[in-house]
């Protein structure tokens, strides 16, 4: 006989067993599991740091599946965790360990439900893998710019819940910015629709930019219109050796000066990170025959229907690096086969990571001209207090985000490294807050970042997201225990 998730739970809160049974009926039988085997995935965290329990996951079809049993739990007092592709790095899709509480997953809800090229917009279930969006769109000839490591599984609903980030930011803003329209379920159970495609529209409020980045915590994103652009014609890569950091940030504005502006892609990657990517990842390879301490991945895009001179330029902006001392190696991509091979290093280090060890993230932003201040100031006081540690720091300078990384040391006690989160976190965002920045870029805050968003942000913030939340939803259904 198979477990289940209810037995023990509902003896002791029997009038969740009304409110259940006439969810089952809602989504029908295929919608629904509370079999222990089949929820795991649902009820673990990706880097497998936290796993909790829940009454049953369900995965509706519909929107108005979604707002009816949204209805159910409040009726019922039962808390609600919406999940997109649980690729979250802050818990924010996990339960808490109550045990009380119910997953809605959205991955039936994954069609694109409409491409609108003259308008440059498609519209898409918040289920949606992030890959398929990205098809749909270069089907019809467009382009849709918001590309992460984890766009093979994450779903648009999460990527929009959490205002995901990821390596085009720097052309094209964060997941928030490529947002124009937006369908929630709300946690009374109201369905409100604004999926409208405009770019102009000045009719009260902005209330998507209420759903964008809340992690669920206001509403359940159900649907998008999001906006596509000209698909690009011409992409050229280069992996650079630097000296250093502040090498790179400066490489980093002379190539946006003399490309004009088209550089798409600007990631900081130190040698350690290659070297565990190379370790863990299968028919990975050095672009470059000689060692360095840090590299570049720089792209410059063009959508031009005639030669843009990209090449050239990118070339030019190289040639130039390399005679002022900014770069000391370097290649260039010559087909899509070597740009993807570039790309299968930067894409693999947090799995890497995930394979080599338990490792502390910290998701921070700084201004862009003080990342390489950051980077140094933060090592110097963190190698002070544990000179075994191993900093995996990597990222998108080109938006001022890096994800200064802690890795456990080769034979270190996993349990005893991760017993000093706090102290090695408490470190890096005191110089974070200093300098200005922020200690979530594009993550999220989730479970694991709670303190520190109620230390670190202000008390107005605070209290005004703590007012918005309340009248949202008074009854705290929707992803308790998750930012506020």
């Amino acid at each position: 006989m198979r477990r289940t998730a209810m037995a023990n739970i509902t003896a002791n809160r029997p009038d969740f067993i009304n409110v259940l049974e006439r969810i089952k009926q809602v989504v029908g039988p295929k919608g629904w599991t509370n079999d222990l085997e089949s929820m795991l995935p649902y009820m673990t965290d990706w880097r497998g740091i936290c796993r909790a329990e829940a009454l049953m996951v369900v995965r509706p079809k519909t929107t108005e599946e979604i707002a009816k049993l949204v209805t159910l739990c409040a009726e019922g007092c039962i808390s609600i965790i919406p999940q997109g592709g649980n690729t979250s790095l802050c818990g924010g899709s996990i339960p808490l360990n109550s045990g009380e509480e119910i997953i809605v997953s959205l991955a039936r809800m994954n069609k694109v439900l409409n491409v609108d090229p003259d308008n440059y917009t498609i519209t898409v279930e918040a289920g949606c893998i992030l890959k398929d969006l990205q098809n749909a769109a270069s089907k019809a000839n467009r382009y849709f710019p918001l590309s992460l490591a984890a766009e093979g599984s994450a779903m648009i609903g999460g990527n929009l819940s959490t205002n995901a980030g990821g390596t085009n930011v720097l052309r094209y803003g964060n997941a928030r910015d490529l947002v124009l329209g937006l369908e929630v379920v709300l946690a009374d159970g109201r369905i409100w629709n604004g999926l409208r495609g405009l770019r102009k529209d000045n009719t009260g409020y902005d209330l998507k930019h209420l759903f964008l980045g809340s992690e669920g915590t206001l509403g359940i994103i159900t649907a998008a219109v999001l906006k596509i652009f000209p698909k690009p014609t011409e992409v050229c890569s280069a992996f650079c050796a630097v000296p250093n950091v502040d090498a790179a940030v400066t490489l980093l504005g002379i190539a946006r000066a003399e490309s004009g502006d088209a550089v798409e892609t600007f990631e900081l990657m130190p040698r350690l990170m290659i070297d565990l990517v190379m370790k863990h990842i299968a028919d990975c390879k050095d672009p470059l025959k000689e060692r360095y301490d840090f590299y570049v991945l720089i792209e410059l895009v063009s959508s031009a229907s005639v030669d843009s001179g990209i090449s050239e330029r990118l070339e030019s902006i190289l040639s130039n690096a390399f005679e002022s001392g900014l770069v000391i190696d370097a290649a260039i991509a010559q087909n899509e086969t070597q740009r993807q091979a570039f790309w299968k290093l930067r894409e693999n280090a947090s799995e890497s990571q995930r394979i080599e060890g338990a490792s502390i993230k910290n998701d921070i932003s700084v201004p862009v001209s003080r990342i390489a201040e950051f980077y140094d100031t933060a090592w110097i006081k963190l190698a002070e207090i544990e000179p075994n540690i191993r900093l995996v720091a990597f990222g998108h300078i080109g938006d001022g985000n890096l994800h200064y990384n802690l890795q456990i040391s080769e034979h270190g006690d996993k349990n005893a490294f991760l017993a000093r989160y706090e102290e090695f976190s408490r470190v890096v965002n005191e110089i974070v807050v200093e300098m200005g920045g922020s200690i979530s870029a594009e993550h999220g805050i989730g479970r694991f970042k709670r303190k520190e968003l109620a230390y670190y942000k202000d008390k107005v913030s605070m209290d005004l997201m703590g007012s918005i939340k309340n009248s949202m939803d008074p009854a705290g259904i929707l992803n308790p225990g998750k930012v506020v």
